[in-house]
């Protein structure tokens, strides 16, 4: 007899000496809201999804909810989730059904071999398993996932919860990522061109403008070296001293002559007898 027969026998001879929990009556579902469906031999089609130490039936219907199942079930530490009910011909009686569940003892979680089977709210119609006793190979391997869960749970529930992980919603933030790089390397692209751009621009109107000055200063020079000053800012006449030309100075005589005086013009002079 397997760990998890022997733990569910020793509840139930536990349950015998004390006030043994009763398994709800089926309800009509109700939407947002969990409800026991019924007593049932197997699963169906549902997949068991985790090992839960402290499992009720509000902790296995939120683990369904989460993976958007619309119904659940429970057997004492195990749960499992699916889309639809098992087959009708699968169900038993609710007196098969004692087991308490582990974290709420005034919750039933199955019996040996049966299941407690819950509607989630998610959806109220919910449809069947087309075949009976579909859970034969999903309860077998869910009894060693459970046996070796009693050793060590917390790997166990890791690893499952690993699996029923979906990775659609990575792709999409794959493309979200790769869109938002695209187009900061566009907008680098654009910024670094202009900056050279701009660069570049007032690099050469700094070299024009020194340029230009260069040209005024050489002009500047060469004026003055040829005899002349450089034209005033007033635009009028300019007068030179011809006694700094050398041409001019060969008609002069070399004589001494006053510059004082002007011998242009007749001097009358008076003198005693």
């Amino acid at each position: 007899m397997s760990f998890r027969r022997l733990a569910i026998v020793a509840a139930l001879a536990m349950a015998s000496f004390s006030v043994a929990t009763k398994e709800k009556a089926a309800q009509d579902p109700v939407p947002g809201t969990d409800t026991v469906h019924g007593c049932y031999k197997s699963v169906g089609t549902m997949k068991h999804m985790k090992y839960q130490d402290f499992n009720t039936q509000g902790l296995c219907v939120a683990l369904c909810r989460t993976n958007k199942k619309n119904v659940g079930a429970s057997n004492s530490y195990d749960c499992w989730c699916g889309d639809e009910y098992p087959n009708k011909d699968d169900l038993v009686d609710d007196s098969e059904c004692t087991e308490p569940c582990p974290g709420f003892g005034d919750d039933a979680c199955g019996g040996l071999d049966t299941y407690t089977v819950y509607n989630t709210g998610l959806r109220v119609s919910v449809g069947e398993a087309s075949e009976a006793g579909n859970s034969s190979s999903s309860s077998s391997a869910s009894a060693s996932k459970t046996s070796s869960a009693a050793d060590a749970p917390a790997s166990t529930s890791d690893s499952v919860e690993t699996i029923t992980a979906s990775s659609e919603p990575d792709s999409g933030k794959s493309n979200t990522n790769v869109a938002g790089i695209a187009a900061g390397v566009v907008v680098g692209v654009v910024g670094v061109s202009a900056i050279l751009g701009g660069g570049f621009f007032w690099m050469r109107r700094k070299r024009n403008a020194e340029i230009e000055e260069e040209h005024r200063r050489n002009a500047a020079v060469n004026a003055f070296i040829s005899g002349g000053k450089p034209p005033s800012s007033s635009g009028g006449v300019s007068m030179s001293d011809s006694r700094l030309d050398p041409v001019m100075n060969r008609r002069l005589s070399d004589g001494s002559i006053a510059d004082n005086q002007d011998y242009s013009r007749r001097i009358l002079r008076v003198t005693n007898a």
